[in-house]
């Protein structure tokens, strides 16, 4: 049986081991034994597996609640259903939600006040829907060169007033593009148009209009079925270039046969709410008046008003609007 002996250095076994001292034999704590266990790796508890939060659920709902309001919006949106969907894929894709909209040229060769104020009113709806949707909202104003050339506006003058739209869109971020140019698109992709004939309603109120602004070859009837047949073609031809766009225009839906069947529509006022007469019919002075009438005490405590209240006012206002404008213009553009 060894012992152990007693040494200067420590204890030591006298007749089993040549080591010296427990040092010598077990150099470090490393080398003492271990029972045949063997080494854990203990790297897996060290490294730890950061997930990624899974990011905050959009609500489509809330997104076009943001700007279909009567603060907006004239009357309750065309083909609705659409408009979850399209903020949807949105949403997915990360990108703005798109509105387009036509852009017409009236009797003034250059850019005016009414003008600016609806630009900056569509700023205001692309503001609101950024504060609900981060990637926010893009307009897209398409000018409805085609338009101005059947009413006998003369090129050079058409190309200087839209230009300078496009100047003053492009400085709030918005986009464009020229009507004739989609439609031309639209053709390339094999979306022509079929022959379709205007009821009896929509055709009465474009002659009607025809009176009032048209100036091209031939008689007013005459222009109000060109008119009618350029825009079966147009319709097909913005919802071919621009399918996951909101569709916004200045008209009610009494004019609903003109604008694309497969897209939302957003029945908008253009100046302020209670003002549906498109900047482009507008005289500085008319417009200023106008935008005056909203900081009266009597149109800021409208606000609190129903949406039913609202909805009688508003009306009412875009009917004096029309009336003390000249003509309402052209249902479209």
């Amino acid at each position: 049986m060894p012992t152990l002996e007693k040494s200067t250095v420590g204890y030591t076994f006298a007749n089993e081991t040549g080591a010296k001292d427990m040092q010598a034999a077990y150099r470090s704590g490393t080398d003492l034994p271990t029972a045949d266990k063997q080494p854990v790796d203990l790297a897996p508890q060290r490294t730890k597996v950061l997930k990624a939060k899974p990011a905050p659920k959009l609500n489509p709902e809330l997104i076009i609640k943001s700007f279909n309001t009567w603060a907006f919006k004239r009357e309750q949106p065309g083909n609705p259903e659409r408009l979850v969907p399209m903020v949807e894929a949105a949403a997915r894709a990360g990108r703005p939600l798109e509105f387009v909209l036509y852009w017409g040229k009236g009797p003034r060769s250059e850019i005016a006040a009414p003008d600016l104020a609806c630009l900056d009113y569509l700023g205001q709806l692309a503001e609101r829907v950024r504060q609900a949707y981060a990637p926010g909202a893009i307009f897209r104003l398409i000018f409805t060169d085609t338009h101005a050339s059947l009413n006998g506006h003369p090129a050079e003058v058409v190309d200087a007033y839209f230009g300078a739209i496009d100047a003053a869109a492009q400085a709030r971020g918005f986009a464009s593009a020229r009507l004739s140019d989609v439609v031309a698109f639209a053709r390339e992709i094999g979306a022509d148009a079929p022959e379709e004939e205007p009821t009896g309603e929509v055709l009465a109120s474009l002659m009607a209009c025809a009176a009032k602004w048209y100036r091209g070859e031939g008689s007013t009837a005459q222009g109000a079925l060109d008119y009618h047949r350029m825009n079966m073609v147009e319709k097909r031809a913005v919802a071919a270039a621009f399918p996951e766009a909101v569709f916004v225009t200045f008209n009610g839906s009494e004019f609903r046969d003109l604008f694309p069947a497969t897209m939302p529509i957003f029945y908008m006022y253009s100046l302020r709410r209670g003002v549906g007469v498109k900047p482009w019919f507008m005289d500085a002075g008319f417009a200023a008046a106008k935008l005056a009438d909203a900081e009266t005490p009597e149109a800021k405590s409208s606000e609190a008003k129903s949406p039913e209240a609202k909805s009688l006012e508003a009306k009412s206002l875009e009917s004096a609007s029309s009336d003390a404008s000249s003509p309402a213009g052209q249902p479209v553009s």
